[in-house]
């Protein structure tokens, strides 16, 4: 019996090195655009005034252990508006949630569903990971288990009863979704169960409405205090830095000074000329449901999908999250895109903050060393996770 060369590359692969050549090679071979890039540009200890975590933060964050492989693999991951940057230690047992319905919703289909990655037992088996990958980095479709996280962003209702969630690796923004069994189970039917294609639902009588997500890159970084203190420090310094009131005894003047304005993802954007959002702008154009065609529908998603790069300025949303597993690893980032990858990673710091901006977001290629794993990031016949 002839063995696949990449079976047998994989089974003479240790399970956990921190041997970044290695890791590298592993990589490129599965398909994974990488890069050799330096995860931090600055010396270290620090001299360009990057802002730091605590120590007593920054000590208790793993430094050591392999992280790539660290995240369990999902169909789809949905993030619902909340308005909050905390939530409670479980976002799916909140009662009256939208997170807690779309569990039950979840939890009668015959799919798996887990809240910050920690699985509830399904009610049919999930597909087993291919023997040819690599821990922690899979594709969507093999899988059917969805990820429900609670998200900072503000509903685009005019009614605070209906939410907005954003569906990954779809790229698609649900809107109008009551907060109710019956709204979780029209989401569910729409765009979130694991059976329907990335178009969605070809229904014309939803009561909710999609369209693609109007931005080139989607940052979501964990914050949830309530489930560790480690994320909710790193979060805000990594979304936009530190704001601090300086007062000139002499003229009495106050004005606001931000600690190392290019340590954090908003800034390090802006300076590469994209417009950075921290709240979702309404969706342009007719829903996706305007499209009761099969075909048509997805040819409609592509085409606005592949719009999004060229739009000048380019633009990025910046998210917090409700936990995502893996706080011993902060900041824990992950990074989506319209092509369908989505790139987590774990101990960033506001010194690996640019090199992630250009590395990854700008040139679409992974830095092994952060890499904790990620959705559709095997791309044989792409050079970079933003090419189509």
């Amino acid at each position: 019996m002839t063995i696949n060369p990449l079976k047998r590359f994989f089974a003479v692969l240790p399970t956990s090195t921190n041997d970044p050549e290695q890791t590298h090679s592993a990589l490129e071979a599965a398909g994974v655009p990488v890069s050799f890039a330096d995860c931090r540009n600055c010396p270290n200890p620090c001299s360009d005034g990057h802002e730091e975590y605590p120590q007593r933060i920054a000590s208790t964050i793993d430094t050591t252990s392999e992280m790539l492989g660290s995240v369990k693999p999902y169909r789809r991951q949905v993030v619902i508006s909340t308005g909050k940057s905390d939530w409670e230690h479980s976002v799916t047992d909140t009662r009256g949630s939208l997170a807690s319905y779309l569990s039950t919703i979840a939890g009668g289909a015959p799919t798996t569903v887990t809240a910050a990655s920690e699985p509830v037992t399904p009610s049919t088996p999930t597909p087993q990971t291919p023997t040819n990958s690599i821990a922690g980095i899979f594709k969507d479709s093999e899988t059917h288990t969805v990820s429900i996280l609670n998200g900072s962003h503000d509903t685009l209702s005019k009614d605070y009863d209906y939410e907005t969630v954003l569906v990954f690796p779809d790229y698609k923004v649900v809107t109008e979704v009551p907060r109710s069994l019956d709204g979780a189970r029209e989401l569910w039917r729409n765009s979130v169960n694991p059976s329907i294609s990335r178009p969605g639902s070809t229904s014309e009588m939803s009561m909710v409405k999609s369209w693609v997500i109007p931005y080139t890159c989607v940052i979501l970084i964990c914050s949830h205090r309530t489930r560790d203190a480690r994320c909710a420090i790193a979060a805000p310094k990594l979304e936009h830095g530190t704001y601090t009131l300086l007062v000139n005894p002499l003229i009495q003047i106050v004005h606001t000074n931000r600690s190392s304005p290019l340590s954090a993802f908003s800034a390090t954007l802006q300076n590469e000329g994209w417009d950075v959002h921290t709240q979702l702008d309404d969706p342009s154009g007719s829903p996706l449901e305007s499209y009761p065609d099969g075909s048509e529908k997805e040819t409609e998603l592509n085409r606005r999908l592949q719009d999004l790069n060229d739009s000048v300025p380019k633009r990025a949303l910046i998210l917090k999250t409700s936990h995502i597993g893996g706080h011993k690893y902060a900041g824990n980032v992950i990074i989506y895109m319209p092509q369908g990858a989505g790139v987590w990673y774990g101990r960033v710091s506001t010194h690996e903050v640019e090199p992630i901006v250009h590395t990854t977001i700008l040139g679409g290629q992974i830095l092994p060393p952060l890499l904790r794993g990620g959705v559709n990031l095997a791309r044989p016949d792409c050079k970079r996770l933003n090419d189509w």
